[in-house]
């Protein structure tokens, strides 16, 4: 019998829990590496042309059904005008109702340069998608189907829901202010506000306006040799009555740097204050760039998690067009 209560005072946490991670955005434990869903100010803020990127996220499978993560994104620039473009899609699932969130959101960024040598910049973005959210209400169980002595399903809920889906739009706007110095070091710091227009994402008749969400980030990048880089970084998200602080560092190796080819490997440990512990490596080849982590819990959930936290991997593509100078009377060409 008792044992039937720790398993039944698990469960009402690990529910509490779900309610709570639904009513927050999204967060993931690679910081900057899904940069324009962490602010839209990061578009374009990268040394090539084209940027693609994708990202899953698996979380809370040795707890209840898993909280599953999907995005992918991509960047252009457009040179001449200092302007760059994104876009971003994630479709999230978690909980036993299925709570789904699909979102598209688009991003445009201006950079502008701020000492004539360029080692300062600051780039503005904005951001406006479309948010739609669903979540299937009879994986749920309610009092009023419990006739007396058992549970039966066939009883209606008499709850008061008037929808099992909602769609609204959502607006974003951030800044993000470069500092590059030496040969290859870069300091960037940015902040972002998220849901600026308070949709509402209520199922009942009562409105239920989604919080604004505030954050930040600073990530450095120093060299310090040929091969030995650090890269410390920190980001914190504030959202209603969540608070997120995501604080640690890589250190990149890089193997080989010369004749057109490029080869990295990384690792490090990061701390998500009051909830886990993330060991995340790294692997990068010419253009790509990989990188998987893995969350150990260390919050109050432990008792149902055993520690097991989730799984994350994110990818990186980045294209380099080449132009080759128009210049007369030469017959190799620019990669000869």
């Amino acid at each position: 019998m008792r044992k039937l209560g720790d398993y039944l005072l698990i469960g009402l946490f690990v529910t509490a829990c779900t309610f709570q991670l639904v009513a927050q955005d999204i967060h993931f434990s690679h910081l900057n590496r899904q940069p324009i869903y962490q602010n839209p100010a990061n578009t374009g803020l990268f040394a090539g042309d084209i940027r693609l990127t994708g990202n899953y996220k698996d979380q809370w499978r040795s707890v209840t059904v898993p909280f599953q993560t999907f995005a992918m994104a991509g960047e252009l620039k457009w040179k001449q005008k200092g302007i760059n473009f994104g876009a971003i899609l994630f479709h999230d699932n978690v909980g036993d109702g299925f709570y789904q969130t699909l979102e598209f959101l688009g991003s445009v960024a201006k950079n502008l340069k701020l000492t004539s040598d360029s080692t300062q910049t600051l780039s503005a973005g904005i951001q406006i998608g479309l948010n739609y959210r669903k979540v299937n209400m009879d994986k749920f169980y309610f009092d009023n189907q419990f006739n007396g002595l058992i549970f039966d399903a066939s009883l209606p809920t008499n709850e008061a829901y008037q929808n099992d889906s909602r769609a609204n739009l959502t607006s974003s706007a951030g800044l993000v202010h470069c500092y590059y110095y030496g040969k290859g070091n870069s300091l960037k710091t940015g902040i972002s506000g998220h849901n600026l227009n308070r949709p509402n994402q209520g199922f009942y008749g009562v409105k239920v306006p989604r919080d604004i969400r505030i954050s930040f980030f600073s990530q450095l990048d120093h060299a310090i040799n040929k091969e030995l880089a650090v890269i410390p970084g920190i980001g914190f998200n504030l959202q209603g009555k969540y608070r997120e602080l995501l604080i640690g560092s890589q250190v990149r190796y890089t193997l080989i740097n010369k004749l057109g080819t490029y080869r990295a490997v990384d690792g490090g440990l990061w701390f998500r204050s009051k909830d886990a512990v993330v060991v995340r490596l790294g692997l990068a080849m010419q253009n790509w760039s990989v990188a998987a982590s893995y969350d150990t819990n260390i919050s109050k959930l432990i008792p149902a998690s055993t520690a097991r936290g989730g799984l994350e991997i994110s990818v990186e593509y980045i294209i380099t067009r080449f132009k080759p100078k128009k210049v007369i009377h030469r017959i190799c060409p620019d990669y000869i």
